[in-house]
Order: C-alpha cells, then sequence, then structure tokens
C-alpha cells in the first residue's frame, strides 16, 4: 500500500470515528432529555411538598420518602383501578391481534370480489379523525345498545379488525413471507386456516406481538373514551382513576406525582418485556426476501 493510499485509509477511520463519536453524544442527549422528565416525576414523589417548592430545585432528593407509596396506596385504589383496566386491555389484545391478523391474511394471501375497493376503504379510514366518530359511536353504542356505563364500547371494536393500522401492519408482514410455503402447504392438502396457523402465525409472531402492544398502549392512555363511557366510580381505570386522584388533592404534588409513577409503571414493565419484538417487528416489516 502506497503512503497516500494509506493516509487516506487513516484520515477515513478518523472521520469515521469522529462522526461515530458525535452521532453517540447525540443520542445520549436526546435519551437524557427523553427520560428526564419521567426522572422529574419519581423524584418529586419522594420528596416533601416543602422540599418540592424549594428554589433552586434538587434534581437528587435530600431523603428518599418511600414512605409516600403507602401513603399513595391507602387513598389511591390503585390495584382496584389496574383490574378494571386490565378487563379492558386482556381481551382486546387478544381479540385485536387474531381479527387483525385474519384479515390481514384475507388482505395478503386470498382472493375476492372487491378485495381492492374493501383495501382502500380500510386503509382511508386511518386518515379519519377519531373526533369526527365519536358521538355517531356514542350515540349508537349507548343508545342503540344500550351500552352506558360499561366496557363493552371500548372492548367490542377489537373483535372487528383490531383497527385499519393493525390490519396494514400485519398484511405487509405477511407478503415478505414466500408464497411458495402457502403453494408447498396446499400441494399437501393444507387449507387456508391450516396454512395461517402453522405457517403464517409462527413466522409473523414479531408482528402480532408489535399489534398487541399498539393495542394495550392505545387503551391504557385512552382517557378521553374511558371518561365519556365510563361513569361510575368503581369501574374506573387508571387513566379516569389519576385523573380523579389529581383533582381531590390539588397541590399535594408529592402524592400526585407517586400516584403517577405507580400508573405508568405497568405500562413500562409491558413494554420493556416485549420491546425486542416491537423493534424486530417494525424493522421487518414491508421487507421483502
Amino acid at each position: 500500500m502506497s503512503t497516500a493510499a494509506y493516509g487516506r485509509l487513516r484520515s477515513r477511520k478518523r472521520r469515521d470515528r469522529t462522526l461515530n463519536i458525535i452521532t453517540f453524544a447525540v443520542v445520549i442527549l436526546f435519551a437524557i432529555l427523553a427520560i428526564f422528565p419521567i426522572w422529574w416525576i419519581f423524584r418529586t414523589s419522594l420528596m416533601t411538598n416543602a422540599e418540592i417548592y424549594k428554589y433552586p430545585p434538587s434534581l437528587i432528593p435530600a431523603n428518599w420518602l418511600f414512605s409516600n407509596y403507602e401513603k399513595t396506596l391507602q387513598v389511591f385504589k390503585f390495584w382496584k383501578y389496574l383490574w378494571n383496566t386490565m378487563v379492558i386491555i386482556v381481551p382486546s389484545c387478544l381479540a385485536g391481534t387474531f381479527t387483525a391478523t385474519l384479515c390481514g391474511y384475507a388482505f395478503a394471501r386470498l382472493r375476492f370480489r372487491g378485495k381492492n375497493l374493501i383495501w382502500a376503504l380500510c386503509v382511508g379510514s386511518m386518515l379519519l379523525p377519531a373526533m369526527v366518530t365519536l358521538i355517531p359511536l356514542y350515540i349508537g353504542w349507548t343508545r342503540g345498545l344500550g351500552f352506558s356505563d360499561s366496557y363493552w364500547p371500548l372492548i367490542l371494536p377489537y373483535f372487528c379488525g383490531g383497527g385499519a393500522f393493525n390490519i396494514f401492519l400485519i398484511r405487509q408482514f405477511i407478503m415478505s413471507i414466500p408464497r411458495e410455503l402457502d403453494q408447498a402447504a396446499t400441494i399437501d392438502g393444507a387449507g387456508y386456516f391450516r396454512i395461517l396457523f402453522n405457517i403464517i402465525m409462527p413466522a409473523i409472531k414479531p408482528a402480532m406481538i408489535v399489534v398487541a402492544l399498539f393495542i394495550f398502549i392505545t387503551l391504557w392512555n385512552d382517557l378521553l373514551q374511558q371518561m365519556i363511557y365510563i361513569n361510575s366510580s368503581d369501574k374506573y381505570t387508571i387513566a379516569l382513576g389519576l385523573t380523579n386522584f389529581r383533582g381531590q388533592l390539588k397541590s399535594d404534588w408529592s402524592l400526585t406525582m407517586a400516584a403517577t409513577c405507580l400508573s405508568f409503571a405497568p405500562g413500562v414493565i409491558f413494554y420493556l418485556i416485549g420491546q425486542r419484538y416491537f423493534v424486530e417487528g417494525i424493522t421487518l416489516t414491508g421487507l421483502k426476501n
């Protein structure tokens, strides 16, 4: 290798190393900015109210008052709210993931009349703002079906495909699977459902987990619809319970932040469990073999 070529190689390696360091520093900075609000909530939950209002504020509590969580659990019905939330989320995630898989498989593999039109309407529905359909759906669920003060308006929609985006995600993932596998199974005498359950579903496991996580996050944070359809305090979910609890305490920020930490902790735990599949599903969706 000539001296000039060696010099260019060292210069490129130095430039790449510098760019990697800068990129890493930027990633660390954005990670700190993302985590800082969570840390602020957590440190506030471990302080006294006098320490919270002290200026300048401290990033670390002088005394880590975990007793605030004991006091919060005495007045904040966390376990009751968590159970009510799971009553909505568990059947919705299971039904939504399964029906989205059925619909995605039909759009990706089957041939039927009006398929392109139905698919266009399905994708087009993602452009429809949720607020447009909020009042008609409320009238239909409450006056039409009598589901006022009930969980059913929050659960039953996920028995019908799990949402247009979830169907789209599953369809794109299935389309990345070679059709030769379906053809080989058909030659062996397998029908549509056997192909779906024995070949397609094991291959799209990451995408199904992503769909389940999307449904989980949507329902966990869906304060608006829960506020509309749920009226009884004994049926409150985490979101409704936290909102009501915050209104009762007013200026007691230590207990309010402790309740907030308790409220988002289960969601963070579920996401951390499924994050590997989440990243894998998002990365592989739409890729062709």
